[in-house]
């Protein structure tokens, strides 16, 4: 029986070898698999003793060669394969442990070069990997370091290595060599995925969740490849694990909050947010979003774009959240902070990577890919339609609700006063729903507040009912059948209008 081992991570090697040399494999190996394995006293055989073949061109070429793939790949239950390994004196190898060199590491370094990245795709590994998982029946294949102990434990007492458990490690050797292949094709890629005929992507398991969106769902969280930052990746300082739906709720407050750039607080409730206000004063942002809707907020998840301060942390004293996201605190704002014993205090960073521009959902039968809604948009695009003009203070209004609307589910109306929002209406099939939402949750606020749409307003009840809630302002794409009317029901009403061209549904 034969064993071949060549891997670049070598933890647990020399006790794996010392396990199947005692029971009873004959092992052969790669020049740094060999010089440990032998430097542990474990007895190998170079593979180049095996092939009669040296390796060449730096390494690159040392494994392809039929007599071990020929080993590898060969049926044992087909006359003819054991008649042609016979006739070119191929011995069967029974066993293949490989793992891969570090191509993710490599190209995450910041001072990784081109030729760096290159010389990191394995080529002999994954050929090695996929020909013994292919023919896992007869050959056992091993790719991860943690199987290492009861593998050689079984084969030690003559245990043998069930058909079951044969084919759960070729499906890890395959998964390891798809998420390996994905990786360096991310690389590679300088356009969108979207530009692809065939898409693949990498990611990796963080954590088991205790479920999913309810109890009796199973969840997972997984980060992408060659990426960093983002909620995923999150440092929690303190309280208790996140689950499936912290996750899903803090990504919507973290990716709202850092598309401000000046000083920001939202907090969001299932995933939308309930509260945006900006402020220089952070404390004083964090109040005014708090009262855009108090109701909403209690328990909810609350995120800022700036180091959080100790005015700040006391300023939140006495109101229950699940979560808290900055970029940063200080230090006796986080001693504070750390008194809530079920809160979540997390410290995330901006996500970068490959597929950060990318949205992807599933879909029964698929999935949906596009770019995410991050635009530029200027006001100096936008065209007043109505006989009133928005005052610089309207202007200022409307471009805060619309900068807000596009991280709440349509349909979205926004409402704002102040660089606060101070209603909102989110995820109704009937728009004039959405605005008696955004009214009754603003109250009193709404008078003089500027109203923004996240698509076109249908009918002109929508202006009829922003009017008598006592809008001044509303920003819409435009584009209805109706405008003519819309807009004739705001000269009406004395409201300023301005048509954005730009949609910004969110599902």
């Amino acid at each position: 029986m034969k064993a071949l081992i060549s891997v670049y991570d070598k933890s647990g090697i020399e006790d794996f070898g010392d396990a199947l040399d005692r029971s009873g494999f004959d092992l052969i190996s790669t020049g740094g698999t060999y010089d440990v394995l032998s430097g542990a006293g474990v007895k190998v055989r170079q593979i180049s003793d095996v092939t009669g073949s040296p390796e060449i061109l730096d390494g690159r070429v040392k494994t392809l060669h039929p007599t071990i793939h020929g080993g590898i790949l060969g049926r044992r239950d087909l006359e003819d394969h054991r008649l042609q390994m016979s006739e070119f004196g191929i011995d069967n190898i029974d066993v293949v442990v490989v793992n891969l060199y570090p191509f993710v590491e490599t190209v995450l370094n910041a001072d990784s070069t081109l030729e760096d990245g290159l010389e990191n795709i394995d080529i002999g590994g994954p050929t090695m990997l996929r020909a013994a998982a292919k023919n896992y029946p007869d050959v056992l294949v091993v790719v991860d370091p943690s199987d290492y102990a009861w593998i050689g434990e079984r084969l030690l007492v003559g245990g043998d290595v069930s058909a079951s458990e044969r084919k759960k490690l070729a499906l890890k050797a395959f998964q390891h060599v798809s998420f390996y292949d994905s990786a360096v094709a991310t690389w590679l890629n300088d356009q969108t995925p979207l530009d692809a005929a065939e898409f693949t992507a990498a990611y990796s398991k963080l954590d088991d969740l205790r479920y999913g969106e309810n109890p009796h769902q199973s969840g997972a969280v997984y980060a992408s490849v060659l990426g960093s930052g983002g909620i995923v990746r999150a440092e929690r300082l303190h309280g208790l694990p996140m689950s499936y739906t912290n996750v899903l709720d803090a990504d919507g407050a973290w990716t709202s909050v850092t598309d401000f750039s000046d000083s920001a607080c939202v907090i969001v409730k299932h995933t939308n947010p309930c509260g945006i206000a900006l402020d220089t004063n952070q404390a004083r942002a964090y109040e005014k979003a708090f009262q855009g809707d108090s109701v909403s907020a209690y328990g909810g998840i609350v995120a800022f774009n700036r180091n959080l301060e100790v005015e700040t942390a006391e300023a939140m004293r006495g109101v229950l959240f699940d979560i808290i996201i900055a970029p940063s605190y200080e230090e006796d704002a986080l001693e504070i902070l750390r008194k809530r014993k079920r809160t979540r205090l997390l410290r995330a960073d901006l996500a970068t990577g490959a597929l950060t521009g990318i949205s992807l959902k599933s879909v029964s039968g698929g999935a949906l890919l596009q770019t995410v809604d991050d635009i530029e948009e200027n006001r100096h695009s936008w065209k007043v339609v109505t006989e009133s003009q928005p005052t610089d203070q309207q202007w200022k209004d409307l471009e805060f609700s619309w900068k807000c609307l596009k991280h709440i589910k349509s349909n979205t109306i926004v409402l704002a006063k102040d660089n606060m929002m101070v209603g909102m209406g989110a995820g109704q099939p009937n728009r004039v729903v959405s605005i008696h939402l955004s009214l009754r949750i603003a109250g009193d606020k709404s008078k003089g507040s500027a109203l923004a749409s996240d698509a076109f307003m249908p009918f002109a009840d929508n202006i009829e009912m922003a009017a008598a809630g006592g809008i001044t302002a509303i920003a819409q794409p435009g584009g209805s059948i109706r405008d003519d009317e819309v807009i004739a029901a705001a000269n009406e009403a004395g409201i300023a209008m301005v048509f954005t061209g730009v949609r910004h549904f969110n599902h």
